[in-house]
């Protein structure tokens, strides 16, 4: 029996159905098959991009460590106000020195070999004393700096600097008493990015 003509499938309404399934069904085919194709190739990009950013953090920790250095280690990337402000009160002010401890550990290693050093405890503890608590401000402000200053370093930058945090500590405290909380959530806020950018980096 002889196949009928594309005419006469198109003028049966059941045949226009049928060419527009085959159609619908090549088109999907073929963009399935793009699909496909994007995706591995996405993928094949991905894996050597992670293949680069891992060798680029082994050949990092190398030259660290033949320089002197100690191997990189995580930085805490959870640090929190709240837990800073519940913390201080449930251990009479205790846990904010541990807090300035760590922090300023942790910033000198994220920061190193920028020519500067932010100062420990026990330097934050007397020259506080001797300056009548200004050097605290004085110790934030510069924090505040040395965060933005660095950030470029991992591919990221900060709207706040220093200044923002010296601000929000002077006039700030003008409203109702919020602005060293929000100073010391600036403070945390980046360090804690500054943190997450720096364990990437290093593979961490």
């Amino acid at each position: 029996k002889q196949a009928p003509d594309y005419k006469t499938i198109m003028d049966d309404p059941a045949g226009k159905f049928a060419v527009l399934m085959d159609a619908l069904k090549k088109g999907a085919g073929d963009v399935q098959q793009q699909a496909s194709a994007a995706a591995a190739s996405a993928k094949s990009a991905y894996d050597a991009h992670q293949a680069q950013q891992a060798q680029a953090a082994q050949q990092a920790q190398a030259q660290a460590q033949a320089a002197g250095y100690p191997a990189a280690t995580r930085i805490p990337t959870n640090r929190s106000l709240i837990a800073y402000i519940l913390l201080s009160i449930i251990t009479c002010g205790i846990y904010g020195y541990y807090f300035i401890y760590s922090i300023a550990r942790d910033v000198n290693t994220m920061c190193r070999d920028d020519g500067e050093k932010t100062g420990g405890l026990l330097a934050f503890i007397l020259l506080s004393f001797v300056t009548c608590g200004f050097y605290g401000l004085y110790w934030e402000y510069k924090l505040g700096n040395r965060l933005a200053a660095n950030a470029p370093r991992y591919g990221i930058t900060f709207q706040e600097n220093g200044t923002s945090v010296l601000l929000w500590y002077l006039v700030g405290s003008l409203l109702c008493g919020i602005g060293p909380f929000i100073a010391m959530h600036i403070l945390i806020k980046n360090t804690n990015a500054l943190a997450a950018a720096y364990n990437a980096h290093n593979g961490l």
